[in-house]
Formats: structure tokens, sequence, C-alpha cells
């Protein structure tokens, strides 16, 4: 009576009401056609596949002690039964994905209109209708279920998902879901994310940890417990929030639980170790056994040590906060700590160029070419960019020991006189470089061994002259640097871009007096059945002969001992080691690279946009400490090497000191004893008329190459 009293008085409303029906029957029909036809002709999945559903199997990497490392797959799952996820898990992921999963057929009608409602009133997309039956349609079928927020694709996703209701029971659906779902971090399934997160197994969570784990359900990225702390805890709570609401906890437990502390397991518990170098092994081996990689089951054997990877991370992270807090001088560009901060705020992460500081570390034994550690920058979920195996950055001081490696295969010694005066050359455009050491000062004429442990520049261009250009790209070669090296003059202080990797590698000729060792991280590989399927080869090559080599360990060894490295011997740190610092223009690279007899190791930091880190940075002062933290604590676990034996080749000559001849009664300066290859010892004194060298040649006017392929600015020492 009062609908037709009402309609009488406007009448519009009869006809809004006709075509609202109408609309709807329309809909609803369209809504029935499709229903029927989405899966005609073989479009839909068969239900029937899940009955032999098995996921990919993960190939899995151990380090050199047998010790678990991670896995390598397309999807990281370890499968669970339901019967072993407790039951407060398994509360969390329904109360807060499906509320009413073991009441719906697959289709949750309620939550449907409620989605429309919220997202008509939104003006656009806000929620979703999907129950945990449709999410593993989808999950389990994604070659022919799209992600795409169509109508047709969730019409497609509600028939597949009434079929698997239809054939499995609610339990079978959800042990399904829950070893399926992603949970990010690169972790499939409730089992792998428990380990990852938590270092342990699911079986084992508490209900905070369990409600961590559905919480990520939502936005496995976004809530990640690793980067986001403060979002995993608040989306945490809300999840405790509805477990209490729905009546799976109590007001007592869902109290502590919120109060309960974000426990995340150590990298080497959680199976989220060395990530540079798993990346570097994973491209590797799959240019090697391609997709079999992720198929079959492989298990990976690596030169890595974990203990050492754990120092090396702990090494180069406590020198870089060191030097974002001002530690080593004034630091004025952003930190890492800031970063993260304006990260968790919405602000950009992940961007092709890390702003804050970075850096590299690499540990390699000298004797095989095994690395044992590798660290390729601050944060690998920020930014995967390998700096130790992919930058191109200058080596500065470092490439200076292959310079007076190749004098050294010349038959020149540690006392050959080297010139620190400055130099003049002319380029062939007309331009003069003249170039300048890294204190702005000239020595003079100094022995080659001071040259090597002061880093003169000017000392190492003159010696790079007189061995000549293709001497030392060529002992370069032979060193293992691969990259590009113009014949300039500059390239003799390190303006050559080069890989850490190779230029760290490189000093393994030093380490094994004369025999240089590729650097290489894969044992061994083994199929599912234990069958070695692949060992690769190691590459030794003999570089300088033992005497030579002896002759430049010893001279390195001053510049950890007295040298520009000298922080690493007043530090406390006194294994027979030699090394050389390395700072490019600017201040934009600093560099150690040094060695024991068992193990060469590398440092590098910079930015990934070069730019002058802080004001007078150089390789000694922010670089070489962290290398010594790291032996420290390596050589406090491992046996001390020896030191290097001098070998029969080497003999002892009484020298003056300021023309490398013999001494004689008649010499007026210090007096000195100095290592020669035999054969290549002075016969000249002291008093002998002195004859021309090229290593103190006046070079004013000299015509070299342009520097047009590597314009090279100073890079001090």
């Amino acid at each position: 009576m009062a609908l037709t009293t009402v309609l009488k008085r406007r009448p519009w409303l009869g006809w809004l009401l006709v075509l609202t029906v109408f609309g709807a029957a329309i809909g609803a029909g369209g809504l029935a056609g499709a229903w029927a036809v989405i899966c005609r002709d073989g479009r839909c999945p068969s239900i029937a596949s899940l009955e032999q559903y098995v996921p990919r199997q993960t190939s899995k990497v151990y380090a050199a002690d047998g010790r678990f490392v991670t896995e390598l797959g397309l999807e990281r799952r370890t499968l669970i039964g339901l019967k072993d996820i407790p039951k407060h898990v398994r509360d969390a992921v329904v109360i807060t994905e499906d509320k009413r999963f073991y009441a719906h057929d697959g289709i949750d009608y309620f939550r449907i209109f409620g989605a429309l409602a919220r997202n008509v009133k939104a003006g656009r997309y806000v929620q979703g209708f999907s129950t945990i039956t449709m999410q593993l349609a989808r999950n389990v079928f994604s070659d022919r279920i799209s992600r795409e927020k169509t109508l047709l694709r969730k019409i497609k996703e509600a028939r597949v998902a009434r079929a698997i209701e239809r054939r499995y029971s609610k339990d079978k659906i959800l042990e399904l879901y829950l070893n399926q779902v992603y949970l990010g971090n690169g972790a499939y399934g409730v089992e792998t994310a428990s380990q990852r997160y938590f270092g342990k197994s699911v079986r084992d969570v508490t209900v905070a940890e369990a409600a961590v784990l559905a919480g990520l359900l939502k936005g496995p990225e976004r809530y990640n417990p690793r980067r986001f702390a403060d979002r995993a805890i608040q989306r945490r709570n809300t999840v405790l929030e509805l477990m209490r609401r729905g009546g799976a906890i109590s007001n007592e437990d869902a109290s502590l639980a919120k109060a309960y502390p974000l426990q995340l397991a150590e990298r080497a518990e959680s199976g989220d170790v060395a990530p540079y170098f798993v990346e570097w092994v994973r491209k590797e081996l799959e240019e090697h056994f391609g997709a079999r990689l992720y198929d079959e089951g492989l298990k990976v054997y690596t030169t890595l040590d974990v203990d050492m990877q754990t120092a090396a991370e702990r090494a180069l992270e406590n020198q870089l906060q060191a030097i974002e807090g001002g530690r080593h001088g004034k630091y004025t560009h952003l930190t890492y700590e800031a970063y993260l901060a304006r990260s968790a705020d919405g602000g950009e992460t992940g961007a092709a160029n890390s702003p804050y500081l970075q850096g590299s570390f690499v540990a390699i034994d000298p004797r095989s070419g095994a690395v044992r550690a590798m660290v390729g920058g601050r944060d690998f979920g920020d930014s995967k960019f390998n700096r130790a195996t992919q930058a191109l950055r200058q080596p500065g001081s470092t490439f200076k020991p292959i310079v007076y490696a190749a004098a050294v295969h010349e038959g020149y010694g540690p006392a050959q006189v080297v010139d620190d005066s400055p130099i003049a050359l002319d380029q062939m455009g007309g331009e003069t470089w003249t170039p300048q050491n890294y204190d702005m000062k000239f020595q003079g004429s100094m022995p080659m061994r001071k040259a090597l442990y002061q880093s003169r520049n000017l000392a190492a261009i003159r010696t790079g002259m007189a061995v000549g250009a293709d001497a030392v790209i060529t002992m370069a070669r032979r060193f293992g640097i691969t990259t590009p090296i113009p014949p300039y003059p500059s390239v003799f202080i390190g303006s050559a871009d080069t890989y850490p990797i190779q230029m760290i590698g490189a000093y393994s000729v030093f380490a094994n007096l004369g025999l240089r060792t590729t650097p290489h991280a894969i044992a061994r590989v083994e199929n599912a059945a234990g069958k070695v399927v692949w060992k690769p080869a190691l590459v030794r090559e003999a570089v300088l002969s033992p005497e030579e080599a002896w002759l430049m360990v010893n001279m390195m060894k001053d510049v950890v001992v007295r040298g520009t490295g000298a922080r690493i011997w007043s530090s406390g740190f006194r294994v027979p080691s030699g090394g050389k610092t390395g700072t490019t223009n600017d201040g934009a690279d600093v560099w150690f690279i040094g060695y024991t007899a068992d193990l060469v190791a590398g440092v590098w930091m910079g930015f990934d946009k070069p730019q002058k880190i802080k004001g007078n940075a150089q390789g000694g002062d922010l670089a070489a400490p962290a290398w010594a933290s790291f032996m420290t604590e390596v050589y406090r676990r491992k046996p001390q090497p020896p030191d290097w034996p001098r070998p029969d080749g080497v003999v002892v000559r009484e020298i003056d000191a300021a023309t490398g001849r013999l001494a004689n009664a008649s010499c007026m300066g210090a007096l000195t004893t100095e290592f020669f290859v035999q054969g290549f010892e002075p016969t000249r004194t002291c008093t002998d008329a002195a004859a021309p060298s090229a290593f103190t040649m006046d070079s004013a006017g000299a015509a070299v190459k342009r520097d047009t392929t590597n314009p090279f600015r100073l890079p001090p020492a």
C-alpha cells in the first residue's frame, strides 16, 4: 500500500525500479552466460591435474664445509603436511584471508557484495573478494588464469574454485594453499617462509610469528619484516586483533603476542647467506645447465666459507657506518640509515644507482682461486647490482704493483732509483699533462721500494714509461685483468677501469710467489642421485718467477708496516702480509687489497655514481681498517700461515741508498742492505760515474698519446 502511494506521488521511481530490475536481470543473464561458456573447449585447466601436481624441485647450494646456504629455483618451497602446521598458523591465515572458508563452496557471496559496495563508495578498486580456493586456483594454474583485474578472469577463477571444492576436502585445499602461496623474500609456502624469516620450521612458530606470516599475504614485499620492521609489526598486530575477535586466541594471548618483539633469524640461520655470491653462482650455473637448474634438484657445492662471509659483511658494514657517522671526518651525504628511514615512509627504493655510500669485499684462497667470501653491496634487497663482479671502477694505486712487477720482471730491483719530481708530458693535441702526488709535494730521487710503499705517483709514471706501456699492459693481462687498458701514461697510476674481483684476484700472483689462480665459486655439482655432473677446471698460470714475486712481496710488506697502509700494522695485525692502498680522482673510490700466504682480500668503497666520498678520502684511512678487521677475525679462528720463504735465487747486497749501487768505503750517503734476483744485482759502486737512466729522465716535452679513451685526472695514493 505504501509502495503504491509512493509510486503515484513519484512515478519516476517506478521507472527507475523497472530499469534496475531489468538491468540486474540482463547482468545476471550475462554473468550466467559467461559462467556457462567461460570453460568451454578446454579454456579452463583440468582439476584432475592437481592430483599429480608436484612443485618444481629447487637446486640446493652448500658452502665449502657442507653447510646449507640456500635454494635456487623459480620458486623456493619446502612442502609440509597440514597436520604439521600448527592450528594458530592455520587460524591466522583463514581469519585474515577468508574467514568463511569452511562455510562457503569456493565463492563467498557475502564478500562479493561487501567488496562491491566498498569499491563503488571509493570510486576505485580497493578490495577484492578472492577466497582461499580462488587464490589457489590462480596460483596453481597461473599459466591458464591471468592476474589481470577483469571480470572474466574473476569468473574463470570462481568456476575453477568451485570445481576444486567439489573434488577436494577443505583441509586438502588449505594444505595446498599454505604450500603454494608467496610470502616474500623469495619464499613460497609457510615452511620456507618460516625458515627464511625465523630460522625454524613452521611447526615451532609462536602466535606472534604466525601473525607475521599471515600478515605477509596482503603485501609480501610491503610488509617484509627484514626491510620494513615497523610495517610488519603493525600488520602483525592487526592480524592478532582479527584472531582475537574471531575467538582464535584469548584477550591475554593477543596482548602478549602484540608485545612480543620481532625476532628475525640471522641470515646464516635463515638460508639468506651471501646473496651476491649466490646470485653470481646462479648466473654461472644457468649458463651451464639452463632450465635444468630449476627443475632437477641439483646439489651445488661452492667454495664459500660462511664464517668468512659473515666476517666480511660485518667488517665492511661497520666501517661504512663509521665513515657515515663522521669518525673519519665530516660526512655530508645521505646515510644508509637515513635512506632506509625514508624508504619506510614511502620514499623511492631500488634505484639504479644507490644514493648512499656503497662497498664491496672479496676474499680468495690464492692457492686454488676459491672465493671464500663476497659482498657486492650493502643491501641485496634494495640493489642487486654486484659491485664486486659487475662494477667498472678505477683501481687507482692498487694497479701500481703491476707496474713495478713489470719492472722487476725486466731485471730492475727494489733499490732502483726512480724520480719523484714534477713531470710535464706534451699531448698530441697540444695540451700538457702535469700529474701530481696526493700530497701535492715531490720528494725527488728515491728507491723503488720507497716509491711503492709511499705510493708516489710521479715515480710510478716514470717507472711505467721506462719499461714501456706495452710491457705493463702485457703484465696486467697475465695478472688476469681483461678490461681495456689504453697505452697512456695515466694507466700507470690506475686510470683504466676494471672489475674489483679481477683486481683482487690479480694479487694471488704475489701471495703464491708468482702463480696466478682464477677466482671461482663452484667446486662441483651433483644431480639428485649424487653423481657429479660438473666440476669446473681450475686455472693456474705462472706469471712471475718465485724470485721476482718474492721481491714484490717484500716491498709490499712495507706498505702495511710503514707506508700508506700502516693503519693495519698499528691496529695490531701481525700476520705476515703485504698489500696496497688505492684512491682515485677526487676521492671517489677508495681501496685496499692485501694478502697473506693463504688468503687474498680486497675492499672497495664509493658511490655508484662517482663523487667525492669526503674531504681527503684515502684508501689507507677508509678501506684498510675494514680489511684489518676482517683479517683479524679470520685468523682468530684459523692458524696463521708462515712468512714467505726467501728463494735461493734471491741475494742480499749492501748498497748506497742514494744511488742504489754497491757500497764502498767512499760512499757519502746512508748504507743499507737490499734484495736482488741473482744475476741482476748491481755491479757498479756508489763512486762510479752515473749512467743515464730512463727512471730519472727529464721527461718535459716528451710526446705521448693523448688520453682520449679514458681522460685522466689525478688519482692520489
